[in-house]
């Protein structure tokens, strides 16, 4: 994703397996082609293995994919901070003619079909982060069984939010971001989530009271699910694109709050950096931003 959208979230994850499955279900993968070994993460298991199973379907969990072959296996791809994917060869989408070469990601692995059509998954980052599994079961990869409730799911109830939530003493922000907490939610919606809640970033759980951790809830549930609903059906090269032009807050610096006018300000987070409205969330306070 790019800079301003962040890594990929539960969104425009969703979107993607949804296109995935649609795409590929009942198709023969005829080819493997793993351009960066590191990818790999189950080395008596390689992306090489699934020569010859056809695809079943895809799904999600948390900002995972996993796309479901024959012989009951599934491929999990971790998209990192900065992976994606695109279609290539035979009826491919072609790059945009008005990006410059050195704006396109680099394929890492790439799974061609029966008929000619290549799934690539791609890696934009200064290093390599997304990462490839074979499994018979999605939960064998460590990230995923160890993940919270998500929020898209329609079973989510405001008891599994209260047990990620309530009473942590930890930044809010990064309670939200915690995939052991609450499963799809990154830096960007958790700016989005937040500034919609009207909650400081760094109030700590434990500090926000029943109305804070209502318009929270209210907050989550709502914008991680309409932004599915938002996202579906947009074309997976279209989707980054789609996530930055519909953040209020989030890679927004400088500009004016969409609520009340103020102007949007960064603030430090972990080891990068988000976004904030003072009149919004913090009670007119300015939170700290690292020299650079």
């Amino acid at each position: 994703m790019c800079n301003a959208g962040g890594m990929p979230e539960s969104p425009e994850v969703q979107a993607l397996v949804e296109d995935l499955g649609a795409r590929l279900a009942g198709r023969e993968i005829s080819d493997v082609d793993v351009v960066e070994f590191r990818v790999t993460k189950t080395r008596d298991r390689p992306p090489s293995s699934l020569v010859g199973t056809r695809v079943r379907g895809a799904s999600r969990h948390g900002k995972h994919v996993a796309i479901a072959v024959s012989d009951a296996q599934h491929l999990v791809v971790s998209l990192g901070r900065h992976g994606w994917a695109r279609y290539g060869g035979v009826g491919s989408d072609a790059p945009a003619t008005d990006v410059p070469a050195g704006d396109i990601p680099p394929t890492l692995v790439a799974f061609t079909l029966d008929d000619g059509e290549v799934l690539e998954f791609t890696d934009a980052g200064d290093w390599v982060s997304l990462g490839c599994w074979v499994v018979d079961d999605p939960t064998e990869v460590p990230a995923i069984a160890k993940l919270g409730p998500d929020p898209a799911n329609p079973g989510f109830v405001r008891a599994d939010f209260d047990r990620a939530v309530t009473g942590r003493r930890k930044q809010v922000k990064a309670v939200l971001q915690e995939q052991e907490s609450l499963a799809g939610i990154g830096n960007a919606y958790s700016d989005e989530i937040l500034h919609t809640a009207k909650v400081s970033p760094v109030a700590h759980a434990a500090a926000l009271t029943l109305d804070e951790l209502d318009r929270l809830f209210d907050s989550t549930v709502g914008i991680i699910t309409e932004t599915i609903d938002a996202r579906r059906g947009v074309p997976i090269d279209g989707l980054k694109a789609a996530k930055v032009a519909a953040m209020r807050v989030h890679g927004r610096t400088d500009e004016a709050c969409p609520v009340c006018g103020d102007t949007i300000r960064d603030f430090s987070f972990a080891s990068t950096t988000a976004q904030y409205c003072p009149t919004c969330q913090t009670g007119g306070a300015i939170l700290p931003l690292r020299s650079s």
